[in-house]
């Protein structure tokens, strides 16, 4: 990804953090060594949806705390991370090898809003702006997600299907009525609130993209 990115985690004492993390780091890795790219070395990163990429380096400059603090996040109670099925999803993009869909409209306002600072110059987010515009078209262009695994070739349909099942018996909701014939309040369907990163994404590799700025939700 060009320039630096903001990510939205889930907070570290949320189940899902741990799950997916197991889900990324061993689970699905294990299941499909091959899938394994040569860019991601340990298969591994860390659970999170981009809210924006393209950020330049010298907007934060020697100070990327202090430049994250600055953004008038909005509260935790506000931000709902909510999965959308059905199941997993697989596209010919390195970082939608395999994925799992978010509602737009939950996230529509902390994507705007990093997209304004982080991208356009701190504009309003009103009609016309190059923000709102952004906002049209990231649906179509991006697809707000939470990554499973990158790589270079799509996921075949049977593969796919094992996949969500894994993820579906790790105690993810993707549907009413999920593939194990669970009901739908006995699966994790997302996250409140959570964790933004700041990470260098486009000049490190992969594997070590961690994060030089984080700010808590409250």
């Amino acid at each position: 990804m060009p320039g630096s990115s903001l990510w939205l985690l889930p907070p570290p004492s949320h189940p899902l953090h741990a799950t997916l993390s197991k889900l990324i780091s061993s689970t699905l890795p294990s299941l499909e060594p091959s899938a394994a790219s040569d860019r991601v070395s340990p298969h591994f990163f860390a659970p999170h949806m981009t809210l924006t990429s393209g950020i330049s380096p010298s907007l934060y400059s020697e100070d990327p705390q202090g430049w994250l603090d600055s953004i008038p996040w909005p509260r935790a109670e506000q931000v709902r991370v909510r999965f959308e099925g059905p199941g997993v999803q697989s596209q010919d993009v390195f970082f939608r090898r395999c994925f799992i869909k978010v509602q737009l409209d939950d996230v529509r306002e902390i994507a705007g809003l990093a997209r304004a600072w982080g991208v356009n110059g701190r504009e309003d987010v009103v009609p016309g702006s190059k923000t709102d515009e952004w906002l049209r078209e990231w649906p179509r262009e991006y697809v707000p997600h939470v990554s499973l695994m990158y790589g270079d070739m799509p996921l075949s349909h049977t593969k796919l299907k094992e996949v969500t099942e894994l993820v579906e018996e790790a105690g993810i909701l993707l549907s009413e009525t999920n593939s194990n014939g669970g009901r739908g309040g006995e699966g994790v369907k997302g996250w409140d609130g959570g964790v933004v990163w700041l990470v260098e994404t486009g000049s490190n590799d992969i594997q070590d993209w961690k994060p030089i700025a984080s700010r808590e939700l409250s």
